[in-house]
Order: structure tokens, then sequence, then C-alpha cells
């Protein structure tokens, strides 16, 4: 394979990277406050996006750099997804981000941040894998302090700590998987799955239970859920609502390229023990999270425990992945990009709202809607996407996971939907009562609220997916289906 040809597999991560660099180097040799540096970075994002469409108009496909990268329809779903949510948080943080020291960082950040993870999408080893990983953590963790106020240092500090003990499991686990099949491509780790003896069960699960801890990090479930309500709480509001999407999607996108290409989706003799464990978490997921959204009364951190229970949602669909069929995968990709464009959809209005009336406090929201009707509305439709009311897309990205995990066939898997249904109940309370608080309260001030042009443009867009994936979920769904099927197209 030539130079090229090894260049163009990593064609958007590179373009992502290589940008990160020209928004640094344009913030320190321009005049500060001159320097283009918005345009620069959805310019970047645009290059990005526009490779992977080449991608996937050209159909160029397979692995590169002995395999330890693949570009296929799968890695082109989240690439995709990821250079949105970054362009939507780009876009919706100008306002923010005029009012910080280290604006040329933030950019820069973001982009190598949605590199890192493009990257991890389309990981096919381990030693990538981690590095990909830990890039896009350690950048999240700048970000997450990157106002340098005490509470934003505070919660950066605890997501350092919580992450690197979440990276001292996942690179044990991944020990314990290399040592017991000896290969670190997943490939490779397949094929020893696949005829592998029944005594390796127990090295391989001590490996997959310490590397689905790494990954449970990123994607916010519990028992590994810890960081994500204070980190909501305390952070930038604007970067949070990136970590919300992007660091879930990266999480998820890469659980189900081990999961599935490595330790089996289907018929081998692990596959049903760690779906049993993701069942679990899922359980444990929706269950403590909407109970703790119940009690919350700041909105960053009920958002923070929502996000919690909306993971649990998404790992019924990883459970189902070790069926063997595509609807498990597709479901969780469908969910990941409707879960975008709502929960970037609520950040965006809490943020439009909470910087106009001083607060974050749900009860300060009281008649909001009379305040501002399209902020309130927006905010409201995200919300009951989230509860998964139609005809919204959280409806149908809800059913989807629930359906695809029926048609698994497994007794439990029909149990673990059951209770999902019931958290579906449990979260309608706190989400329609934050509703009932922005429409029926009366608000302690008659003056209206406004926000930026950029802003409401996102809101916008944001509205317009809710309503879109929820009333013509077909392109959507089709484009998860692909991307699944590609999964399960061996790469040997």
């Amino acid at each position: 394979m030539s130079g090229w040809e090894l260049v163009h597999h990593i064609g958007p991560s590179i373009a992502l990277f290589v940008g990160a660099g020209i928004v640094l180097s344009a913030d320190m040799l321009l005049p500060r406050g001159r320097a283009p540096l918005v345009m620069l970075t959805l310019l970047t994002l645009v290059v990005a996006g526009g490779w992977a469409l080449w991608h996937a108009n050209t159909g160029t496909s397979g692995p590169a750099f002995e395999g330890a990268v693949v570009m296929d329809r799968f890695a082109l779903f989240f690439i995709f997804l990821l250079v949105s949510a970054t362009a939507a948080v780009t876009v919706a943080s100008t306002e923010w981000a005029q009012e910080l020291d280290l604006k040329g960082e933030y950019y820069a950040l973001l982009l190598v941040a949605a590199g890192a993870m493009s990257l991890l999408a389309q990981g096919n080893d381990l030693i990538l894998i981690f590095i990909a990983l830990e890039t896009t953590s350690i950048v999240q963790y700048v970000l997450v302090g990157v106002t340098r106020k005490d509470r934003s240092a505070e919660a950066g500090i605890k997501y350092l700590i919580s992450g690197a003990v979440a990276a001292g499991l996942m690179i044990y686990g991944f020990a314990f998987l290399f040592g017991t099949t000896g290969a670190t491509s997943l490939d490779g780790i397949a094929t020893f799955v696949q005829s592998g003896p029944e005594d390796a069960r127990l090295p391989l699960t001590l490996g997959f239970v310490l590397v689905a801890a790494g990954f449970g990090f990123k994607m916010a479930i519990v028992p590994f859920h810890g960081w994500a309500p204070d980190v909501y709480q305390g952070g930038p509001t604007p970067v949070i609502s990136f970590l919300s999407v992007a660091s879930k999607a990266g999480g998820f996108a890469i659980a189900l390229r081990l999961f599935y290409n490595g330790l089996g989706g289907g018929d081998t003799f692990i596959s049903e023990d760690w779906a049993i464990m993701f069942g679990v978490f899922a359980v444990a997921s929706m269950l403590f999270g909407n109970l703790g959204a119940l009690v919350q009364t700041d909105a960053r951190r009920l958002l923070g425990y929502s996000s919690i229970a909306q993971a649990g949602n998404v790992a019924i669909g990883l459970a189902a992945v070790a069926a063997g069929t595509t609807l498990g995968p597709s479901g969780v990709m469908f969910f990941l990009g409707t879960y975008v464009a709502t929960n970037l959809g609520a950040f965006f209005a809490v943020i439009a709202i909470s910087e106009r009336i001083g607060s974050y406090e749900i009860k300060d929201y009281a008649g909001v809607f009379k305040r501002a009707p399209i902020l309130a509305g927006v905010l409201m439709l995200c919300l009951l996407s989230l509860t998964g009311i139609p005809p919204t897309a959280g409806f149908i990205a809800k059913l989807y996971v629930f359906n695809g995990a029926v048609q698994a066939g497994e007794e439990w898997l029909v149990a673990v939907v059951a209770i999902a249904v019931v958290n579906t109940a449990i979260s309608a309370f706190y989400y329609l009562s934050w509703v009932r608080t922005m429409a029926l309260d009366d608000p302690e001030e008659e003056t209206s609220i406004r926000t930026t042009g950029p802003m409401q443009a996102m809101l916008g867009l944001a509205a317009t997916g809710v309503l879109f994936f929820g009333l013509v979920p077909a392109p959507l769904i089709s484009a998860a289906q692909r991307a699944a099927e590609a999964l399960s197209v061996p790469l040997s």
C-alpha cells in the first residue's frame, strides 16, 4: 500500500489534527481578537467531513497499517456523527468562547478530540485503541478545566482521576486479552475466540470485564459513572454538551468494534457472558440514572444523571449484539444518531436560557415559555424526546433498541426491556416536571429572553433533527443498518 493510500485511510483524522495545528498557529501569529479561529475550525471540519464523504462515495474501504485501522461504513458513520457534533458545538459556543483567554486552545482541543475519536472508531488493534482513547481522554480533561475557574478546575481534576483509574483497568484488561490470545489485533483475538479452548473462559472474562470498565467510563454507565454528575455541573456547559454526545459516541463505537468483531457477536463460548454483563450494566445505569435525576434541582446535574440513564438504554442494544444479528449494533448507532440532536438541543437551550436568567436551578425556569417561547419550546421538545414520547426521534430510538433486544430471543433480554419501559415512566416524571415548570409556573420577570444568531441556528437545527428523525426515521435507520453490516464483514 502506497503512502498516499495509508494517509487516505485515516484522512479525516489527519485533517482534524492538521487543522488543530493551523488554529493554534493562527492564534499565536495573528493579532488577538482578529484571528478567524471559528472559521478555521469550521473549515477544518468541512474538510474532514468532505474526506469522509469521498470515502463513502468511492467505496474505498479495508484495513491499513498492518490491520491496525480499518476504513468502513461503520467508521464513516461515527466520523460523520463526530464531525457534525463538533461543528454544532463550535458554532453554539462562539459567544461563550469570546470570553476565554484560551480561545485558540479551546478550538484546537475540540478538533484534536474529534480526530482522536474518529481514529478510535477505525481502531482494529488494542495498541491503537489505547493510544486513540487516551489521546481524546487527555484532551477532554483539559477542556473541562479550560476556564481555569475553581469549579471548572475541580471538575477537571475529578475527571482526570477517574479517567486515570479507568485507563489502568482497561490496559490491564488488554493485557489479559493479549496474554490469552497472543494477539493485539481484533482479527487475531476473534480467531482465537472462535476456536479457543473452554479453559480460556476465565482469563478472557477477566479481560473483557476490565476492558468494559475502561470503555464504561467513556460511556458513563454504572458503575463507572461517578464522574458524570459532578463534571456536568462543574465544567463549562458548552464543553459538557460536547462530552455528553461525542465521548459517549466514541465509547460505544469502540465497544461495538471490540466486542462484536473481537469477542464474537454470535455463537461463541463467551458471547453470552459479556452480553449478560452489559445487560446488568444497562439495568443498573437506568435505575441509578433515573432515580438520581428525580432529586436534582440543577439543570446540568439533572442532565448528567439523564446521560447515565440514556447510556443504559444504549447498553441494551450492546447486550443484544451477542445475538449475532445486525439489529443490536444498528440499534445502538441509530440511538446515538438521534441522541446527538436531542442532547445537544437540550444543552444548547439550557445554555441560552441560563446565561440570560443567571441560574441553572430548575425552579428559576418558571414561566420561561412566556419569556422565550422558541428557546423553551426547543428545550421542551428535546425533553420529550429524551423521555421517549412520539413523534420525537427519542421514541423511535428507544423502540428500535428495545425491539432489537426482544428479537434476540433471550428471555433475560426481554426482562431487561421490561425494566427499561418502567424506567421510561420514571424518567417522564422529572422530564415532564421540568416542562411543567417552564410552561405553567408564573415567571418572576416579564422581560423577554433572547440569544445570539448562531445559537438560534443550532437550536433550530437540533429541533429539526429531533422532529425529522421522529417522523422520517428511515434514512438514519438505513445508514445505521449499512454501518452494522460493514461491521459484521470479516477483514481477513
